[in-house]
Protein backbone atom coordinates (compact mmCIF):
# COMPACT_ATOMS: atom_id res chain seq x y z
CA UNK A 1 0.00 0.00 0.00
CA UNK A 2 2.67 2.83 0.62
CA UNK A 3 4.58 1.87 -2.25
CA UNK A 4 1.57 2.50 -4.40
CA UNK A 5 1.25 5.80 -2.46
CA UNK A 6 4.67 6.47 -3.25
CA UNK A 7 4.11 5.38 -7.19
CA UNK A 8 1.36 8.18 -7.02
CA UNK A 9 3.20 11.17 -5.79
CA UNK A 10 5.62 10.34 -8.08
CA UNK A 11 3.37 10.17 -10.96
CA UNK A 12 1.86 13.64 -10.49
CA UNK A 13 4.89 15.64 -9.80
CA UNK A 14 6.15 13.96 -12.56
CA UNK A 15 3.09 15.47 -14.27
CA UNK A 16 2.99 18.64 -12.99
CA UNK A 17 6.79 19.80 -14.25
CA UNK A 18 6.40 17.70 -17.53
CA UNK A 19 3.71 20.09 -18.26
CA UNK A 20 5.43 23.00 -17.74
CA UNK A 21 6.92 24.02 -20.83
CA UNK A 22 2.87 24.64 -22.05
CA UNK A 23 1.78 25.77 -19.19
CA UNK A 24 4.45 28.74 -19.04
CA UNK A 25 4.41 31.07 -21.94
CA UNK A 26 5.47 34.00 -20.76
CA UNK A 27 8.25 36.80 -22.27
CA UNK A 28 7.60 35.12 -25.88
CA UNK A 29 7.77 38.23 -28.59
CA UNK A 30 7.55 36.20 -31.37
CA UNK A 31 3.84 35.47 -29.59
CA UNK A 32 0.25 36.68 -31.31
CA UNK A 33 -0.63 37.48 -27.22
CA UNK A 34 2.41 38.03 -25.95
CA UNK A 35 2.77 38.30 -21.58
CA UNK A 36 5.47 38.05 -19.12
CA UNK A 37 7.41 40.58 -20.73
CA UNK A 38 9.93 43.19 -18.59
CA UNK A 39 9.49 46.94 -19.08
CA UNK A 40 12.22 47.46 -21.93
CA UNK A 41 10.48 44.19 -23.83
CA UNK A 42 7.48 45.64 -23.68
CA UNK A 43 8.56 49.14 -24.96
CA UNK A 44 10.60 47.42 -27.69
CA UNK A 45 7.62 44.96 -28.57
CA UNK A 46 5.44 48.80 -28.88
CA UNK A 47 8.16 49.73 -31.35
CA UNK A 48 8.10 47.51 -33.58
CA UNK A 49 3.93 46.82 -33.60
CA UNK A 50 4.34 50.70 -34.21
CA UNK A 51 6.75 50.50 -37.67
CA UNK A 52 4.35 47.65 -38.52
CA UNK A 53 1.92 49.61 -38.68
CA UNK A 54 3.82 52.61 -40.15
CA UNK A 55 4.66 50.15 -43.26
CA UNK A 56 1.15 48.81 -43.45
CA UNK A 57 -0.23 52.12 -43.98
CA UNK A 58 2.97 53.44 -46.09
CA UNK A 59 1.51 50.64 -48.43
CA UNK A 60 -2.00 51.86 -48.38
CA UNK A 61 -0.98 55.22 -49.36
CA UNK A 62 0.59 54.26 -52.07
CA UNK A 63 -1.89 51.94 -53.23
CA UNK A 64 -4.62 54.77 -53.24
CA UNK A 65 -2.58 56.90 -54.33
CA UNK A 66 -1.89 55.30 -57.60
CA UNK A 67 -5.74 54.51 -57.71
CA UNK A 68 -6.85 57.81 -57.63
CA UNK A 69 -3.85 58.79 -60.35
CA UNK A 70 -5.37 56.33 -62.16
CA UNK A 71 -8.57 57.96 -61.81
CA UNK A 72 -6.98 61.28 -62.47
CA UNK A 73 -6.01 60.48 -65.95
CA UNK A 74 -9.35 58.55 -66.96
CA UNK A 75 -11.10 61.26 -66.48
CA UNK A 76 -8.54 64.15 -68.32
CA UNK A 77 -8.80 61.45 -70.95
CA UNK A 78 -12.98 61.78 -70.94
CA UNK A 79 -11.88 65.89 -70.97
CA UNK A 80 -9.86 65.86 -73.64
CA UNK A 81 -12.53 63.83 -75.72
CA UNK A 82 -15.35 66.02 -74.77
CA UNK A 83 -13.56 68.88 -75.91
CA UNK A 84 -12.71 67.44 -79.01
CA UNK A 85 -16.07 66.65 -79.83
CA UNK A 86 -17.18 70.02 -78.71
CA UNK A 87 -14.80 71.57 -81.23
CA UNK A 88 -15.76 69.60 -84.20
CA UNK A 89 -19.47 70.46 -83.29
CA UNK A 90 -18.38 74.20 -83.79
CA UNK A 91 -16.83 73.50 -86.56
CA UNK A 92 -19.98 72.06 -88.16
CA UNK A 93 -22.23 75.11 -86.90
CA UNK A 94 -19.79 77.40 -88.89
CA UNK A 95 -20.35 75.00 -92.06
CA UNK A 96 -24.12 74.48 -91.45
CA UNK A 97 -24.40 78.54 -90.72
CA UNK A 98 -22.60 78.82 -94.57
CA UNK A 99 -25.24 76.85 -96.24
CA UNK A 100 -28.38 77.54 -94.55
CA UNK A 101 -29.42 79.45 -97.89
CA UNK A 102 -30.43 76.26 -99.14
CA UNK A 103 -32.81 75.38 -96.65
CA UNK A 104 -33.67 77.42 -93.58
CA UNK A 105 -35.76 75.04 -92.35
CA UNK A 106 -33.83 71.98 -92.05
CA UNK A 107 -30.73 74.10 -90.94
CA UNK A 108 -32.86 76.06 -88.32
CA UNK A 109 -33.84 72.93 -86.73
CA UNK A 110 -29.78 71.33 -87.06
CA UNK A 111 -28.42 74.43 -85.68
CA UNK A 112 -30.73 74.14 -82.47
CA UNK A 113 -29.55 70.65 -82.20
CA UNK A 114 -25.66 71.58 -82.34
CA UNK A 115 -26.70 74.30 -79.80
CA UNK A 116 -27.93 71.77 -77.28
CA UNK A 117 -25.35 69.29 -78.17
CA UNK A 118 -22.93 71.67 -77.01
CA UNK A 119 -24.85 73.40 -74.04
CA UNK A 120 -24.63 69.10 -73.13
CA UNK A 121 -20.86 69.12 -73.37
CA UNK A 122 -20.15 72.30 -71.83
CA UNK A 123 -22.34 71.12 -68.80
CA UNK A 124 -20.18 68.03 -68.83
CA UNK A 125 -17.07 69.78 -68.94
CA UNK A 126 -18.35 71.98 -65.84
CA UNK A 127 -19.20 68.46 -64.19
CA UNK A 128 -15.93 66.91 -64.88
CA UNK A 129 -14.01 70.07 -63.41
CA UNK A 130 -15.91 69.19 -60.55
CA UNK A 131 -14.40 66.05 -60.38
CA UNK A 132 -11.07 66.66 -61.24
CA UNK A 133 -11.25 69.50 -58.29
CA UNK A 134 -12.69 66.45 -55.55
CA UNK A 135 -9.93 64.23 -56.94
CA UNK A 136 -7.11 66.96 -56.41
CA UNK A 137 -8.54 67.97 -52.86
CA UNK A 138 -8.46 63.94 -51.60
CA UNK A 139 -4.89 63.42 -53.78
CA UNK A 140 -3.50 66.71 -51.49
CA UNK A 141 -5.26 64.97 -48.29
CA UNK A 142 -3.12 61.81 -48.69
CA UNK A 143 -0.17 63.21 -49.37
CA UNK A 144 -0.46 65.06 -45.74
CA UNK A 145 -0.64 61.53 -44.32
CA UNK A 146 1.90 60.07 -46.81
CA UNK A 147 4.91 58.22 -44.72
CA UNK A 148 8.21 58.83 -47.32
CA UNK A 149 10.95 56.26 -46.66
CA UNK A 150 13.16 59.87 -45.44
CA UNK A 151 10.36 59.87 -42.50
CA UNK A 152 10.60 55.93 -42.34
CA UNK A 153 13.93 55.58 -41.94
CA UNK A 154 13.73 58.12 -39.03
CA UNK A 155 11.95 56.27 -37.19
CA UNK A 156 14.10 53.16 -37.85
CA UNK A 157 16.61 55.02 -36.21
CA UNK A 158 14.88 56.27 -33.39
CA UNK A 159 14.05 52.48 -32.19
CA UNK A 160 17.16 51.70 -32.56
CA UNK A 161 18.54 55.07 -30.51
CA UNK A 162 16.23 54.17 -28.29
CA UNK A 163 17.32 50.14 -27.94
CA UNK A 164 20.98 51.65 -27.24
CA UNK A 165 19.66 54.31 -24.71
CA UNK A 166 18.25 51.22 -22.53
CA UNK A 167 20.68 49.34 -23.02
CA UNK A 168 22.74 51.86 -21.70
CA UNK A 169 20.66 51.92 -18.79
CA UNK A 170 20.77 48.61 -17.80
CA UNK A 171 24.03 48.73 -17.81
CA UNK A 172 24.14 52.28 -15.27
CA UNK A 173 21.88 50.20 -13.33
CA UNK A 174 24.13 47.37 -12.64
CA UNK A 175 26.76 49.64 -11.91
CA UNK A 176 25.40 51.32 -9.31
CA UNK A 177 24.26 47.87 -7.72
CA UNK A 178 28.23 46.78 -7.94
CA UNK A 179 28.35 48.84 -4.90
CA UNK A 180 27.20 46.55 -2.25
CA UNK A 181 28.14 43.26 -1.53
CA UNK A 182 25.72 40.38 -2.88
CA UNK A 183 24.78 39.84 1.31
CA UNK A 184 24.03 43.30 1.57
CA UNK A 185 22.35 43.47 -1.51
CA UNK A 186 20.39 40.83 -0.83
CA UNK A 187 19.28 41.99 2.50
CA UNK A 188 18.44 45.48 0.89
CA UNK A 189 16.16 43.48 -1.76
CA UNK A 190 13.95 41.77 1.09
CA UNK A 191 13.99 45.26 2.90
CA UNK A 192 12.41 47.08 -0.34
CA UNK A 193 10.01 43.91 -1.05
CA UNK A 194 8.95 43.98 2.89
CA UNK A 195 8.07 47.86 2.37
CA UNK A 196 6.09 47.34 -0.79
CA UNK A 197 8.46 49.16 -2.37
CA UNK A 198 8.20 45.94 -5.55
CA UNK A 199 9.84 48.04 -8.46
CA UNK A 200 13.18 48.82 -6.12
CA UNK A 201 12.38 44.64 -4.61
CA UNK A 202 12.35 43.75 -8.48
CA UNK A 203 15.90 45.94 -9.86
CA UNK A 204 17.81 44.43 -6.63
CA UNK A 205 16.68 40.70 -7.11
CA UNK A 206 17.59 41.40 -10.73
CA UNK A 207 21.06 42.04 -10.21
CA UNK A 208 21.53 39.14 -7.75
CA UNK A 209 20.39 36.80 -10.66
CA UNK A 210 23.14 38.52 -12.88
CA UNK A 211 25.60 38.20 -9.83
CA UNK A 212 24.31 34.74 -9.94
CA UNK A 213 23.67 34.87 -6.10
CA UNK A 214 20.79 32.67 -4.87
CA UNK A 215 19.34 32.76 -8.44
CA UNK A 216 16.69 30.02 -7.57
CA UNK A 217 15.25 32.37 -4.86
CA UNK A 218 15.44 35.63 -6.40
CA UNK A 219 13.88 34.88 -9.33
CA UNK A 220 11.35 33.05 -6.62
CA UNK A 221 11.06 36.69 -4.94
CA UNK A 222 10.78 38.79 -8.23
CA UNK A 223 7.91 36.30 -8.90
CA UNK A 224 6.38 37.30 -5.73
CA UNK A 225 7.03 40.71 -6.36
CA UNK A 226 5.19 41.14 -10.22
CA UNK A 227 2.32 38.89 -8.13
CA UNK A 228 1.81 41.45 -5.74
CA UNK A 229 1.18 43.84 -8.12
CA UNK A 230 -1.10 41.82 -10.23
CA UNK A 231 1.48 41.21 -13.13
CA UNK A 232 0.53 37.60 -12.96
CA UNK A 233 2.15 36.77 -16.69
CA UNK A 234 5.44 38.03 -15.49
CA UNK A 235 5.09 36.64 -12.16
CA UNK A 236 4.25 33.13 -13.98
CA UNK A 237 7.64 33.79 -16.02
CA UNK A 238 9.76 33.53 -12.89
CA UNK A 239 8.02 31.38 -10.85
CA UNK A 240 8.77 28.84 -13.53
CA UNK A 241 12.54 29.90 -13.86
CA UNK A 242 12.69 29.69 -10.34
CA UNK A 243 11.21 26.07 -10.09
CA UNK A 244 13.52 24.79 -12.97
CA UNK A 245 16.66 25.76 -10.69
CA UNK A 246 15.51 24.30 -7.36
CA UNK A 247 12.65 21.91 -7.21
CA UNK A 248 13.00 20.83 -3.76
CA UNK A 249 13.23 24.49 -1.94
CA UNK A 250 11.27 25.08 1.29
CA UNK A 251 8.97 27.75 -0.34
CA UNK A 252 7.21 25.03 -3.28
CA UNK A 253 4.65 24.63 -2.22
CA UNK A 254 3.97 28.60 -1.70
CA UNK A 255 5.39 28.91 -5.79
CA UNK A 256 3.15 26.08 -6.79
CA UNK A 257 -0.17 27.54 -5.36
CA UNK A 258 0.75 31.07 -6.67
CA UNK A 259 1.50 29.77 -9.83
CA UNK A 260 -2.38 27.96 -10.02
CA UNK A 261 -3.84 31.38 -9.04
CA UNK A 262 -1.71 33.21 -11.55
CA UNK A 263 -2.76 30.80 -13.85
CA UNK A 264 -6.64 31.39 -12.96
CA UNK A 265 -6.20 34.90 -13.36
CA UNK A 266 -4.59 35.33 -16.99
CA UNK A 267 -8.11 32.81 -18.17
CA UNK A 268 -5.43 29.30 -18.37
CA UNK A 269 -7.93 27.46 -15.82
CA UNK A 270 -7.11 24.11 -16.74
CA UNK A 271 -3.12 24.35 -15.98
CA UNK A 272 -4.43 26.51 -12.82
CA UNK A 273 -6.76 22.89 -11.76
CA UNK A 274 -3.18 21.04 -12.75
CA UNK A 275 -1.39 23.07 -10.19
CA UNK A 276 -3.89 22.81 -7.60
CA UNK A 277 -4.20 19.33 -7.54
CA UNK A 278 -0.26 19.12 -7.45
CA UNK A 279 -0.19 21.08 -4.39
CA UNK A 280 -2.79 18.86 -2.96
CA UNK A 281 -1.06 15.69 -3.81
CA UNK A 282 2.39 16.74 -2.51
CA UNK A 283 1.97 18.81 0.49
CA UNK A 284 -1.41 17.36 1.86
CA UNK A 285 -1.03 19.03 5.01
CA UNK A 286 0.12 22.34 4.51
CA UNK A 287 -1.93 25.42 4.46
CA UNK A 288 -1.30 25.50 0.60
CA UNK A 289 -3.16 22.37 0.03
CA UNK A 290 -6.01 24.01 2.08
CA UNK A 291 -5.91 27.05 -0.15
CA UNK A 292 -5.31 24.95 -3.22
CA UNK A 293 -8.70 22.65 -2.33
CA UNK A 294 -10.93 25.87 -2.01
CA UNK A 295 -9.80 27.27 -5.05
CA UNK A 296 -10.20 23.98 -7.20
CA UNK A 297 -13.37 23.85 -5.64
CA UNK A 298 -14.23 27.51 -7.04
CA UNK A 299 -13.64 26.15 -10.92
Amino acid sequence: MRLALTLLAFSLTSLLFAGEPSAFGAGDLDSDNPYGLTEAEKKILHNKNALKQTKRKLNSNKTEIESLRERVDGLQSVLEAVALKSQKNRVNLDTVNKARTNDSTSTQERLKSLEMQIAVNNENIVQLKTALEELSKLMDEQSATYVTQEEHKALVDDVNAFKVLVAGELKSRAKKSAKKSSGDLATQAKRHYDKKAYAKAINDYKELVNRKYKPAYSHFMIGQSYFATKDYGQAIAHYKESASRYKKASYMPTLMLRTGYAMQKTGDNANAKKFYRAVVAKYPNSTEAAKAEKFLAKL
